[in-house]
Parts: structure tokens; C-alpha cells; sequence
């Protein structure tokens, strides 16, 4: 057996996306920040940095768009959470607003979510290979 450490080659590019609450876009070392973020900035110096995603006033309409590349209202999730009673306003993602990860693991890539959902709904219908956070129950806690 030999010891080969080196990377696999691939020809498809790993597709990581990230989502932070209360961040702004000059909050990271590779934006300009004092703030140091070495991670992060060597995440973005080995990819491609996207700098045209705007969010909502609230996460959970910003999050339907990031993940289904439609505007929040055209997913479900116009709104924080509740069912107002329209498609726009369902307080979850609509099942005809297929999410990257669904169109990427139809074209083989595994897929993986980590942290917050919060876009209500059940994730299991959802269809991602694996969901790691400290609970399955995608609903808030209440305190």
C-alpha cells in the first residue's frame, strides 16, 4: 500500500455557499475589513467571490432566494415564517421551487446542509443527502 495524500482531481468544481446573519459585505478580510477572517478569505481566494446577492430586511426571505435563485415572494417565503394565506406568503418554500442543492445532486454532487434552514416547511422533502445541525426539527425553538 502506498501512503498518496495527494488531492483528487475533478472536474466538476465543489460549490460551497455561505450565508451569515448580521454581516455586511465589508465585515471580511477579503472585502477590505480590519476584521481578520483567514478562513473565509482563503475560501474566496481559491473560488469564485459572488458579489451580487441582496438580502431582505429578514433571513428567511433572503435564504428561499440564496437557495432557489428566485425572488422570495416567487418561492414561498415573501415573508418571516408565518402562512399569510397566499402562495407568495406560504412560510415555506414551494414544492415547484427546486433549490440549488436539488439541481445539483440531479447532476451527481452530494449534497450537505449545515446551520440554519429557516425556511420552514418539512427539510426531509427537501431532498439533500444530509443535514447537520444540533436537531432534525426544522421549526424555531420558543422561549
Amino acid at each position: 500500500m502506498s501512503d498518496n495524500t495527494a488531492p483528487v482531481k475533478t472536474s466538476r468544481p465543489n460549490v460551497i455557499l455561505i450565508l451569515a446573519d448580521d454581516m455586511g459585505f465589508a465585515d471580511l478580510g477579503c472585502t477590505g475589513s480590519e476584521i481578520q477572517t483567514p478562513n473565509i478569505d482563503a475560501l474566496a481566494k481559491g473560488g469564485a467571490m459572488l458579489s451580487a446577492m441582496y438580502n431582505c430586511a429578514r433571513c428567511c426571505p433572503t435564504r428561499a432566494s440564496l437557495l432557489t435563485g428566485l425572488y422570495p415572494h416567487k418561492a414561498g417565503v415573501g415573508h418571516m415564517g408565518a402562512n399569510l394565506g397566499t402562495p407568495a406568503y406560504q412560510g415555506f418554500l414551494r414544492n415547484d421551487s427546486a433549490t440549488i442543492a436539488e439541481h445539483l445532486r440531479a447532476n451527481g454532487y452530494a449534497t450537505l446542509m449545515s446551520g440554519k434552514w429557516h425556511v420552514a416547511g418539512d427539510f426531509e422533502a427537501r431532498n439533500v443527502d444530509s443535514w447537520r445541525c444540533g436537531t432534525s426539527d426544522p421549526a424555531p425553538a420558543r422561549f
